[in-house]
């Protein structure tokens, strides 16, 4: 056990503090798209453009860029799964209005019926959604603090568009 701790020890020292600091804050700048539009994107690419010489930045930085793309792509995927089905309720959203007008105070099943659609679609695109934001919340915060010990993290279901360079991968301590 203690072999262990101290070999843990001695790789995340190998990493200098300042490089540790950079490839965290890269990863918590995705955050800045909650004040910004695109923050997630133009944040990490920034502070990885300016740090990518040090091949510990340079491997997280790729990480951040490419798993934030990821998060797109699914967030575009679930949005286009929604398309045939939002288009297909489009259409009777007009026929359910005039219902509602027409019966204003006396719902029948039928205009029920015609709304639990809506609220069937719906519910299924906030639980993908949010889904989708808890699971990124999870994999930014555990990259950010593996970043901050000077561990490598690769981000779960991240596509690799930018893909890691070779001379990188060997020469981060995992």
């Amino acid at each position: 056990m203690g072999d262990q701790k101290k070999r843990i020890t001695m790789t995340t020292n190998t990493v200098p503090e300042n490089h540790k600091q950079a490839a965290a804050f890269i990863h918590a700048s995705t955050f800045l798209k909650y004040f910004f539009p695109l923050g997630n994107f133009f944040a990490p690419l920034l502070l990885w453009t300016f740090n990518k010489e040090k091949p510990f930045v340079d491997v997280h930085g790729k990480q951040a860029i490419n798993f934030q793309l990821s998060i797109l792509t699914y967030t575009l995927l679930v949005g286009l799964l929604c398309l045939p089905f939002f288009i297909m309720f489009a259409t009777d959203f007009i026929s359910l209005i005039e219902a509602i007008e027409n019966n204003y105070g006396n719902p029948t099943f039928q205009n029920i019926k015609n709304l639990s659609g809506f609220v069937v679609l719906f519910s299924i695109i906030v639980l993908l959604l949010f889904g989708l934001f808890v699971f990124e919340l999870y994999c930014v915060i555990s990259a950010t603090m593996k970043a901050a010990k000077g561990e490598s993290y690769k981000y779960p279901l991240s596509i690799p568009f930018l893909k890691p360079s070779a001379t990188t991968t060997e020469e981060i301590p995992s």
